[in-house]
């Protein structure tokens, strides 16, 4: 639990590294492209000592890798071609999506604590984006369908690697790793307006040396740690501790990029970290009592 929270809060500031390529040169898909090829390649040594089970775990693995990395290669698209806040409210109704799928898939239990934490996590996302102030819905374009996929499909990922009882977290975020890098090129085929042409190498070479740091301390542990997580987590309490990237986005956003942030921001941040913590303090407690 505290190593998927951990990772949404290191991804919260995934927009930084993300703004700064596309004042580089680096812009819309192509930045997502460079944000999973470069970790992919650097992880080729794991990728060769790993090739036997990745290539001998049958489509189970497969199957989940590529809904987890298109799952997240939308989600990128989404925040590239819609409002920040229309992706994030779209993508992060995953939570309900993942414990509706668990319920039908997995035969889990939707616990009154369950629907406490999905309820606590909705109202701080109501907070935060205030979605209450209204959302125009007449245009609903490319972008905010790839952010209602996204959450979607991250769903059916999360429950398929619950379901896989011999998935290895280290495999499933090598595969994610493989298929999202092929899916984040096929983004770069489709017609969309405004899609910007292919950096030359000059370009990428560049923004390398700060780059490939990024990819190695804020990619790659928070993949490991969500891939390893999906397979011992409810996929529903999974999607609701990853919301920690809303509340690390909007503190960050408000420091570095002047974004508001006033009481309705830090009740919602409370409301979130609340709904993530409620089932974690609830199971400690009870191991804390003897039957």
């Amino acid at each position: 639990m505290v190593a998927v929270a951990l990772a949404g809060f290191a991804w919260g500031i995934f927009w930084i590294p993300l703004r700064a390529l596309d004042q580089a040169g680096i812009t819309g898909v192509w930045a997502i492209v460079l944000f999973y090829v470069l970790p992919a390649l650097t992880l080729t040594p794991l990728f060769i000592l790993r090739r036997h089970q990745l290539l001998h775990s049958g489509w189970s693995l497969h199957i989940a890798g590529f809904l987890a990395g298109l799952s997240l290669v939308l989600y990128a698209g989404a925040l590239v071609f819609t409002d920040v806040v229309r992706a994030l409210l779209l993508y992060y109704m995953t939570p309900l999506w993942s414990t509706f799928l668990a319920r039908i898939f997995l035969g889990e239990t939707i616990t009154r604590a369950r629907w406490s934490t999905i309820l606590l996590a909705l109202i701080g996302l109501v907070l935060i984006l205030e979605v209450d102030q209204g959302i125009d819905s007449s245009t609903f374009g490319p972008g905010d369908w790839m952010g209602l996929a996204s959450g979607i499909v991250w769903a059916m990922a999360a429950v398929w690697m619950k379901s896989d009882g011999e998935g290895s977290g280290t495999d499933f975020t090598l595969s994610y790793f493989a298929w999202g890098s092929l899916a984040a090129f096929a983004l770069t085929l489709l017609p969309f307006e405004g899609a910007a042409p292919p950096p030359d190498w000059a370009t990428i070479r560049h923004v390398l040396p700060w780059v490939l740091p990024v990819a190695i301390l804020l990619i790659i542990p928070p993949s490991f740690a969500v891939m390893w997580g999906a397979t011992v987590l409810s996929p529903g309490l999974l999607g609701i501790l990853f919301m920690t990237e809303i509340s690390a986005g909007a503190v960050s956003a408000a420091i570095w990029a002047g974004e508001p942030f006033g009481l309705r921001e830090v009740a919602g941040i409370i409301v979130i970290t609340a709904a993530g913590l409620l089932e974690p303090v609830q199971k400690l407690g009870r191991r804390a009592i003897p039957p």
